[in-house]
């Protein structure tokens, strides 16, 4: 997607052990973030940079649909990556 003469990125990455994520624009310029369900103890996290510990967990609750979990998210300025995380 190109925005405001800048290019801005939503990424998935994969937390080893844990289920792939799906990305894809909505009509709307949105953004559906989904994972099969169930994955009962996995919750997605965002961060604005690969390569640094400043995860953060995305404030969205997911709604489950069609066997998948999903959250809709505006997206960024600049760039912003997500991954699903096991939290016992």
């Amino acid at each position: 997607m190109l925005a405001g003469g800048l290019w801005s990125v939503t990424g998935a990455v994969r937390t080893e052990g844990a289920s792939f994520l799906t990305v894809a624009c909505t009509p709307t310029n949105g953004v559906i973030i989904s994972w099969p369900a169930p994955s009962a103890g996995f919750i997605l996290q965002e961060n604005p940079r690969l390569g640094t510990a400043d995860w953060t967990r995305v404030g969205a609750t997911p709604v489950e649909a069609g066997g998948v979990k999903q959250i809709i998210v505006t997206p960024p300025v600049g760039c912003r990556f997500y991954r699903l995380i096991y939290q016992q």
